[in-house]
């Protein structure tokens, strides 16, 4: 009959969260080695006693050809993770010859097998029908050992629980892959969007003025020597293209801004306007620190990708926690002094509602991490957005300081 005290060990999988990792995700070899010795020292040294209790028992009591039975069933956990459906069904054939006797006791093996090829393979056929022949084992053990109905259908229970629970985190897996798969193709459709609309925008705007400067331009060239009055005449053509194609091109970047940035045509802004920045946030409700181990001057490109940066980081914070959220802004040179880091946190604590915690940022409904991770690669750099352990969101943005972007 199934030894009902030997209980399935890997209950922690790989999907659960970071802060929680088990042994069995953090060291998958060893902990699989341990539980196949443990299986193994169960199965030899534990045996069912009247009265529904578990009894130690000598290994001289166990022929030498069980014993090799239980070693190989042990064994075979060893490689439940790379070849599940084997080792599955290399258990029930060792199992199988046990059955109805005084040393069926690989029922606790079965267990941890059927759980394995339910969580490590998506295969439809082999592995429920091993879980059929498990509960089948099961009822044979039963049988041949006079067990009363109800013990026998609570162990048939188990062995379908198991596998199904294992199945039903393999499927949830395999969902979240999916899901991180649709999301990183929905970000790259995004980027790939808005570049060609840029693209488009600035040919069909730019590219034709700058086509009659350099005709111009070329004909003058030609003619300065002999007709100063011709090259002079060109030349005002071309000051005239040149005006006509900056103002398009001022307004194709009104038109490309957030409406919250067409506020006139001053110099872009930099580290010196943060302080104005977190005023406004502030006045908006958010409770916002900053920590700026800036020292050295950035170049002007850096600058204004900071202050994006942070800028839309802030908008986000306010938009998806609300106000009283308290949020913290810390600005770094790296170790090395190549690069700055841009680092903005939150508690997540705000007064607005969110559908979910700690997601809501993280969903399809803006392109604003995807923006702000597209200005960070623009210049070689890396941005990584998610939520926090303790609850709230963090964004941390690496810009390398020196270099061309990409």
């Amino acid at each position: 009959m199934m030894n009902r005290t030997v209980q399935p060990a890997e209950t922690l999988v790989r999907s659960m969260p970071a802060r929680f990792r088990g042994p069995f995700v953090r060291w998958p070899r060893a902990a699989d080695a341990v539980l196949a010795t443990a299986a193994f020292l169960s199965a030899a040294f534990l045996r069912d006693t009247p009265g529904d209790t578990v009894a130690v028992r000598p290994v001289t009591d166990v022929p030498l050809p069980v014993l090799l039975l239980y070693a190989v069933a042990g064994a075979a956990l060893y490689l439940r993770r790379r070849r599940p459906i084997a080792v599955l069904y290399v258990v029930l054939a060792v199992w199988a010859p046990t059955l109805g006797s005084g040393y069926s006791t690989l029922g606790g093996t079965a267990v941890i097998a059927l759980y394995g090829a339910g969580r490590h393979t998506g295969e439809k056929r082999w592995s429920p029908l091993g879980a059929v022949a498990a509960a089948a084992a099961v009822t044979v053990d039963g049988l041949l050992r006079s067990v009363p109905w109800g013990e026998a259908a609570f162990g048939c229970l188990v062995m379908s629980g198991a596998w199904y629970a294992g199945r039903r985190l393999w499927l949830r897996a395999e969902r979240g892959v999916r899901v991180r798969r649709e999301q990183a193709s929905e970000a790259q459709r995004i980027v790939a969007e808005e570049r060609t609309h840029i693209a488009r925008e600035l040919h069909d705007v730019v590219a034709h003025r700058v086509s009659m400067m350099t005709v111009q331009a070329g004909a003058a060239r030609m003619v300065a020597a002999e007709d100063p009055r011709s090259a002079l005449e060109a030349m005002t053509a071309v000051e005239e293209a040149g005006r006509q194609a900056l103002d398009e091109l001022r307004h194709l970047l009104g038109v490309l801004r957030p409406k919250a940035e067409r506020d006139g045509l001053g110099p872009q802004p930099g580290l010196t306007d943060l302080p104005r920045l977190v005023a406004q946030v502030r006045d908006a409700g958010l409770h916002v620190s900053v920590t700026d181990g800036l020292q050295a001057p950035l170049p002007a490109r850096v600058e204004l990708s900071v202050y994006r940066i942070v800028q839309e980081a802030l908008t986000n914070v306010l938009k998806h926690s609300g106000p009283s959220t308290h949020t913290e802004v810390r600005l770094r040179h790296d170790e090395c002094g190549r690069g700055v880091t841009v680092e903005v946190l939150d508690d997540g604590r705000g007064t607005a509602a969110r559908p979910a915690p700690n997601t809501a940022r993280a969903g399809a409904g803006g392109h604003g991490i995807v923006g702000m991770r597209e200005r960070a690669l623009l210049l070689g750099g890396s941005l990584d957005a998610g939520p926090r352990p303790g609850g709230g969101f963090r964004l941390a943005a690496r810009l390398p300081v020196q270099g061309e972007s990409v």
